[in-house]
């Protein structure tokens, strides 16, 4: 960030030192310029006759050359130039030469009072040999820079003024030193000024490394520390969006422990009620065969249970991902294969169902247990000969017992992991059914909700994200 400032207060600089420096040199040249006109004009206004001449320039006589063509090609021709005060090689003074038309014998004039001439140019010669426009122009005129004025003069060829620029030259140069001084300390300034600022910006992020890497090295420090967050810029919504990453990790650790925890509880008792019956059936001699044969079972369904709870842990433990790719499916025809499946373990109830066509996407294995596990938990609390009411309405699966509904301190746990009310402590079960059930819920994308009917009993609603299609979408695409 500092070296970005500084090249850009560089770029900033120069361009602005370029800018100053070619306006200065413009407006110099331009007074040169200005000068050499002024004596240009001076020049002209010692000419020959009013009548031999246009303002500007010098013309041939409406009578043409004839006999004053030698004459038009010798001395200055009544410009004046001998006439001028000392030497002007000093550069103090300007510098004249006057430039003949092609067809004289001499090229050039050199007033008497100078030492040197004017170096010639194609351009210089071209407009001698036209008599007309005039241009501007830089030469060196014994190793010194000058600028050059070339005018037509008409017939008489052209008039070259030439005066020094060292004045102009020093100015630019002490100039572009400046300049060059003020651009170099302005840029040492940007960097400086640049990396000050980018240390005070990166500070932050620099103490969010810090604070990152300490926790990374000591996760016990999960639960303490967090960053403290003033503001409401950029920054600071980092920082708190760090903060809120941290709680989500030490939420997402505390249901892993508790997880691990209550799975060690659950698998204690089975394990311990497996170990006392292989301890019995050392002895199984002593047994009576109907002590045997009670013992065996009890072990049997010990590792039914133990397999279920496994089953279903290892189930909560995916999260709220789906594993499997989802896809298309029809949630009706789940729950109708669930219901048969229900039918079977209950067979002292009646299940009502009004099942609509309804088409979700959606991991089907998955939902289908969370379907079998809402179905189960109504036949668990059902009366002999009671109905379980299941509908489909809207992409909301609702299943009502009429069992003696939940305690309302337990309401709000009802799909906790190894939650268990005190009437189903009693009850084959691990608590784990309807924690499957909100899981599959919230990986799809909807809810799962519980609560007391008003005639007695419990409702569960449990919805499996969006609806593709419904009943009148899809009666629409059979016909």
């Amino acid at each position: 960030m500092g070296l970005a400032a500084g090249v850009a207060v560089a770029l900033a600089v120069i361009a602005v030192a370029v800018s100053a420096y070619e306006g200065t040199r413009s407006q110099l040249l331009g007074q040169v310029d200005q000068q050499l006109r002024t004596l240009l004009s001076q020049r002209v206004s010692n000419g020959p006759p009013a009548g031999d001449r246009v303002p500007g320039f010098f013309q041939p006589p409406s009578g043409g050359f004839g006999d004053r063509a030698e004459a038009l090609c010798e001395g200055d021709e009544g410009l004046g130039l001998d006439q001028l005060p000392g030497p002007a090689f000093g550069f103090t003074r300007a510098l004249y030469t006057l430039i003949y038309p092609p067809g004289c014998a001499s090229r050039v004039y050199v007033p008497r009072g100078q030492t040197v001439g004017i170096p010639l140019t194609p351009a210089m010669r071209a407009t001698a040999a036209t008599g007309q426009g005039q241009s501007f122009g830089d030469a060196q005129v014994n190793g010194r820079h000058v600028r050059v004025l070339t005018a037509g003069l008409g017939a008489k060829g052209a008039l070259a003024i030439a005066v020094s620029l060292a004045a102009l030259d020093s100015a630019l140069s002490n100039e572009l030193l400046l300049l060059g001084v003020i651009a170099a300390a302005g840029v040492a300034l940007a960097a400086l000024l640049g990396f000050l600022v980018a240390r005070t910006a990166v500070a932050p992020i620099s103490r969010f490394t810090r604070h990152a890497e300490r926790i990374a090295d000591s996760p016990e420090l999960l639960e303490q520390e967090r960053l403290t967050v003033t503001g409401s810029d950029e920054l600071a919504r980092l920082a708190g969006t760090f903060n809120a990453m941290l709680d989500a990790l030490e939420r997402s650790l505390a249901a892993q422990r508790n997880l691990v925890a209550d799975a060690s509880h659950e698998l204690r008792t089975p394990i311990s009620t497996l170990r006392a019956n292989l301890q019995l059936l050392r002895d199984e001699k002593l047994l009576e065969p109907e002590e045997r044969d009670a013992v065996r079972a009890d072990m049997i369904e010990e590792l039914d249970e133990l397999t279920r709870l496994v089953s279903d842990v290892v189930q909560l433990a995916r999260g709220s991902k789906p594993v499997a790719d989802p896809g298309e499916l029809r949630l009706d025809a789940v729950v109708e294969e669930a219901l048969a499946r229900a039918r079977r373990r209950g067979p002292g109830l009646g299940f009502e169902a009004e099942l609509e066509p309804t088409l979700i996407n959606g991991d089907g294995e998955r939902i289908a247990r969370a379907v079998t596990n809402l179905l189960d938990n109504a036949i668990k609390w059902s009366p002999a000969g009671a109905t379980v009411e299941v509908g489909l309405r809207a992409g909301v699966l609702t299943v009502r017992d009429h069992g003696p509904g939940f305690h309302p301190e337990d309401v709000p746990f009802v799909f906790d992991r190894f939650h268990r009310a005190r009437d189903a402590r009693s009850k084959p079960g691990s608590g784990l059914g309807l924690a499957i059930v909100r899981q599959a819920a919230e990986a799809h994308g909807g809810i799962a909700e519980a609560a007391n009917a008003a005639d007695g009993g419990a409702v569960m609603r449990v919805s499996f994200g969006p609806v593709l299609a419904g009943p009148a979408e899809l009666l629409a695409s059979r016909v």
